[in-house]
C-alpha cells in the first residue's frame, strides 16, 4: 500500500522547472519554449568564468547556452531566490558589467545592443559564432545584423578576415590591394563612405534626413547613441530614418 502511494505521488507532484523565467532578453521562442539566442553568450565575461560562476551560481546546474532553456542564475537579474522573480535593474546592470556571458545577457552589452536592418539578407536570430568569424558572412552581418556578432560599434564595416589587424603592413603591400580592399576594409581604412563617421551635414538640423529644421528633438532611447554616431549610425544608409529616430533622434538631430 505504501509503495502504491509513492508511485501515485511521483505522478502528481510536478518536477522543478528549469525553463527561462523572469528575464527574457536574448531569447527567442522556438515553437515550444523560450531558448537563448547565439548572441546571448557570444561575448566574454569581464572577469574569469570561474569567478562569475561563484558570483552567479546556476539555478538548475546548467548555465545559459545557445539553444538551451536553462534558467538564468537569479542574481543576474533579481534579488529574489525563487520564482516569480521580478527584475531588479541594479542587479542586471551589475551582471552586464561583470559576467554577461554567464548570465546569458551578451545581447544587452554595448557591442551587441543595436538595431538590425529592417529587411536583412539572412535571419539575424540564427547567426552562429562560426558565421561571425567567416569571411563569407562577416561583412554582410556587420551591415545587416550587427547585433548578432557584436559589431554595433563598427559602423557597418569590419574586416572580412579576422587576422588583418595582426599585420597592418599588408595594407600597403603591392600585389595585395585587391585582397585588402575586399577583406581588410576596417584595418586598412577602405570602408565605404556610407559606413564611416557621420559628416556635419548628416547630423545637422538642416540635413535632408531631418525633414526640416526644428529646435527640439525626441530624447534618445539608447544610452550609447554617441558611440553609434561616431561609428556611422546616423549616416549609414543600412539603417532607416525610422530606426535612427527611434533610437537616437537627439544625437542624429532628427525631428
Amino acid at each position: 500500500m505504501v509503495l502504491i502511494f509513492f508511485v501515485v505521488l511521483a505522478f502528481v507532484v510536478p518536477e522543478a522547472s528549469a525553463t527561462i523565467s523572469g528575464e527574457f532578453n536574448c531569447t527567442t521562442f522556438n515553437g515550444t519554449a523560450f531558448v537563448y539566442t547565439p548572441a546571448a553568450v557570444a561575448c566574454s565575461n569581464a572577469i574569469s568564468d570561474a569567478s562569475c560562476q561563484v558570483l552567479y551560481p546556476a539555478s538548475n546546474t546548467l548555465y545559459p547556452a545557445a539553444g538551451n532553456d536553462a534558467d538564468r542564475p537569479f542574481a543576474c537579474f533579481t534579488t529574489a531566490t525563487d520564482t516569480p522573480a521580478p527584475v531588479v535593474p541594479d542587479m542586471k546592470t551589475a551582471a552586464l558589467k561583470t559576467c554577461p556571458k554567464t548570465c546569458g545577457l551578451c545581447c544587452k552589452t554595448e557591442a551587441y545592443d543595436c538595431p538590425n536592418v529592417q529587411f536583412p539578407r539572412l535571419n539575424c536570430q540564427t547567426i552562429t559564432n562560426a558565421q561571425c568569424q567567416s569571411s563569407q558572412w562577416r561583412t554582410i552581418i556587420a551591415q545587416d545584423c550587427p547585433s548578432a556578432c557584436g559589431f554595433c560599434n563598427q559602423g557597418g564595416c569590419v574586416d572580412g578576415v579576422v587576422d588583418c589587424a595582426n599585420d597592418p603592413s599588408i595594407c600597403m603591400t603591392v600585389g595585395m590591394q585587391d585582397f585588402v580592399n575586399q577583406y581588410c576594409q576596417r584595418t586598412c581604412a577602405r570602408c565605404p563612405s556610407t559606413t564611416g563617421a557621420p559628416s556635419a551635414s548628416a547630423t545637422s538640423p538642416s540635413s535632408s534626413n531631418t525633414g526640416g529644421s526644428c529646435t527640439s528633438y525626441i530624447a534618445d532611447s539608447s544610452s550609447v547613441c554617441a558611440s553609434w554616431a561616431t561609428n556611422g549610425f546616423c549616416s549609414n544608409t543600412f539603417y532607416t530614418i525610422a530606426q535612427r529616430k527611434a533610437y537616437c533622434a537627439t544625437t542624429c538631430k532628427l525631428c
